[in-house]
């Protein structure tokens, strides 16, 4: 059966005709296979090779953004575990640093009450209470827990420590000796500046620090020899140490001008010289000095102090020179 022309039914049934793409025609009943459209592929090419980009763009971002997430996911708990291992500055300064409390004035400030507050008479008891009232809130307690009776004196107050909390209250820690017994003594304090200040709460006794064992320690490889040679030298050189004789020090000094204790005590005896093996010409060493102190209240004689020096030493032309004396920080003793 012959195909109607398109032409003869004008316009609208050609473009009816093109438009349908299943090749069959229900006019005449017959299924004509639609011609493969050129305009969709032209040269061969894919149509949809421009987009291929895309893709492979997307997968670049896709894979990013796992890698990122699996790599917060191993970071993450890595860190937990070594914070909890490794204190952090925050939580290992100790306690008032950055806080802003004025640590200096309080504890100047705390010094000044104890004097008055370690020290009391039931002779006179008004008095301290007239000094106590420039330490403490108004309206308290005048004499801050004392009951009038008895009487108390302490020799010394020194400050130990400042504990604070925030930039306007701490704990000054003082530590005092009252005749033959020490202890320390916890001030609170309020600071609403360092020039405006006030006892906030009573204060409490606590014992005085422990008494601490030394870690095993001293020279135990020692220059036997270097200890006899030096002994004679050191010998001449305390005594012009301890009267500031400058020309005897002058043949001593190997450095600055060493000044000397000025007379204040009189050279009995070098004790004992340690010196650990080490460079030839060249050593640190520590030497016990006898010193005879002058009486209190000019009496006949003196007791006697034996001290520990850590003395600098170099050797030039077959003599033995002082660069620098000190106290030692070690013990020397084996």
């Amino acid at each position: 059966m012959a195909r109607r022309s398109a032409v003869r039914d004008g316009r609208r049934t050609a473009e009816a005709d093109e438009s349908r793409t299943d090749g069959f025609d229900p006019s005449d009943g017959v299924f004509d296979p639609p011609e493969p459209r050129r305009d969709r592929n032209r040269g061969g090419r894919w149509g949809g090779s421009g987009g291929r980009w895309w893709v492979w763009l997307g997968r670049a971002v896709l894979w990013a953004l796992i890698i990122v997430i699996v790599v917060n996911g191993v970071r993450a708990p890595f860190e937990r575990f070594t914070a909890s291992d490794t204190p952090s500055a925050e939580r290992t300064a100790a306690p008032g640093k950055g806080t802003g409390f004025p640590a200096s004035a309080a504890g100047a400030f705390a010094l000044q009450f104890a004097g008055v507050y370690l020290n009391y008479d039931q002779k006179s008891g008004p008095a301290r209470e007239a000094q106590l009232r420039g330490f403490l809130p108004d309206g308290g307690d005048g004499q801050f827990g004392w009951n009038g009776i008895g009487k108390l004196q302490v020799q010394s107050v020194q400050v130990a420590g400042v504990d604070s909390r925030d930039a306007h209250n701490g704990t000054v820690t003082l530590l005092a000796r009252s005749q033959d017994k020490w202890f320390r003594l916890a001030v609170p304090v309020y600071a609403a500046s360092a020039d405006a200040m006030v006892v906030s709460a009573r204060p409490a006794l606590l014992p005085p620090p422990a008494r601490a064992a030394l870690p095993a320690g001293g020279v135990r490889d020692r220059d036997t020899a270097l200890e006899d040679e030096l002994t004679p030298v050191l010998a001449k050189f305390f005594p012009a140490y301890a009267q500031s004789d400058q020309a005897s020090l002058s043949r001593f000094a190997a450095g600055p001008a060493l000044t000397g204790l000025n007379g204040s005590v009189t050279f009995v005896q070098v004790r004992g010289v340690i010196a650990p093996k080490g460079q030839p010409g060249e050593r640190v060493v520590t030497a016990t000095v006898a010193w005879q102190v002058p009486a209190t209240g000019g009496g006949a004689g003196g007791g006697e102090l034996e001290q520990d020096y850590r003395l600098d030493m170099i050797k030039k032309s077959g003599n033995w020179y002082v660069r620098d004396v000190r106290g030692v920080t070690e013990p020397s003793t084996p």
